[in-house]
């Protein structure tokens, strides 16, 4: 039974063979998929993308098992839907949604004058 996605051509069953057969090959097929797809994405959230990919990869590093990383990652995910100011709260109340202005967004400025002359 062959598990390909018709959307995005995705053969299940070769990738596991794969991590079955060679790990390492796997691997660099896992990150190169990675890559493409934050390639592809809008530039402006490309930062976004390397950073939330980082933190995955950082909770697979520390990790006891890949079931563990699979957990740590899903309860990541779940807190960023579901939490605080998760996408469930913004879908439910837009009105909350709190954007910086542009102000706010570019941080304080401080004068730097007293420092020159020495007070």
């Amino acid at each position: 039974m062959k598990k390909e996605n018709q959307e995005t051509g995705f053969d299940f069953d070769l990738w596991c063979k794969i991590a079955q057969e060679n790990p390492e090959q796997f691997e660099m097929m896992r990150q190169q998929a990675i890559n493409d797809l934050i390639e592809q994405s809008p530039e402006h959230l490309r930062p976004r993308m390397i950073g939330l990919q980082w933190q995955v990869d950082q909770i697979r590093k520390q990790a006891n098992n890949p079931l563990d990383a699979c957990l740590q990652i899903s309860t990541k995910m779940w807190e960023h839907v579901v939490g605080e100011n998760g996408l469930l709260n913004v879908l439910q109340e837009p009105q909350n949604l709190q954007t910086p202005t542009t102000q706010e967004s570019q941080g304080k400025i401080y004068s730097l004058d007293q420092y020159r002359s020495g007070k």
